[in-house]
């Protein structure tokens, strides 16, 4: 029987999820390891004792056998799952993938929380949705992503709002350029070209374990202290568009 306190990350199939998942688990979390892919779950699951469950986030059915799943207290549910599709300008881009991203980032996410509240709030937990940068300002070929980001992060400050009064902490990570395997390469729809071009010449992008420590940090501080928006870059990224491209350290 298990008698850690639960985490449930989504999007925990790789990158910024399963270094999350990590982090967790060696904090001393059972988590709940949540994605689509559970040939990439199974894995992780069985190195850090915890559960991998295939889960599809823009699915209602989905999403309550996850809240079954996870049980009636959840102690952090780590809001991860989203991304992002294309970096056409306006006028050349793809509806579909807009659509996309709005359903993978803002009301997948809404649904998830939703779900699980009832048993984070049992916990007395905390809530960490992982936006962007992105949603600080807008690029060009950014509109959908940023807007996407943007409502998200309305929806965690709704949220923080709405549960005024209850011992739930709402967080929101923002991380800037991330070196990821996936990240970038399921934006530019497989392009491998472009994916690592985003990262050239770039000194130390960030990680994905470096988010995976703010998540942990997060969420072991004490239960008076809420941690509302942290925004994590690399040092070569000043602001989404201006990325110094050299060396930085010799």
């Amino acid at each position: 029987m298990n008698e850690r306190p639960v985490a449930v990350v989504t999007g925990a199939s790789s990158g910024i999820g399963a270094a999350s998942a990590r982090a967790l688990a060696a904090a001393g979390y059972y988590v709940v390891c949540a994605a689509r892919r559970i040939d990439k779950l199974k894995p992780l699951a069985a190195e850090i004792a915890g559960l991998a469950l295939a889960t599809d986030v823009t699915s209602d059915e989905s999403v309550a056998a996850l809240a079954e799943a996870a049980g009636a207290k959840v102690a952090v549910l780590f809001n991860n799952a989203g991304g992002a599709l294309g970096q056409d300008m306006l006028a050349d881009s793809d509806i579909t993938d807009w659509q996309r991203m709005f359903d993978l980032n803002v009301v997948a996410t809404a649904r998830v929380t939703k779900a699980l509240l009832p048993a984070i709030k049992a916990a007395q937990g905390t809530i960490i949705f992982t936006t962007s940068t992105a949603a600080e300002a807008p690029y060009e070929g950014g509109a959908a992503y940023c807007g996407a980001k943007a409502a998200e992060r309305s929806l965690a400050g709704a949220l923080r709002l709405e549960l005024n009064g209850t011992p739930v902490r709402v967080c929101e990570i923002a991380p800037g350029m991330v070196h990821t395997a996936e990240f970038s390469l399921t934006r530019f729809h497989g392009d491998q070209i472009k994916a690592d071009a985003v990262y050239t010449n770039v000194d130390h992008p960030l990680l994905a374990e470096d988010i995976a420590e703010c998540v942990r940090w997060v969420v072991t501080q004490p239960k008076h202290v809420v941690i509302e928006r942290m925004v994590v870059r690399p040092v070569a990224q000043a602001a989404n568009q201006k990325v110094f491209r050299g060396r930085l350290w010799e």
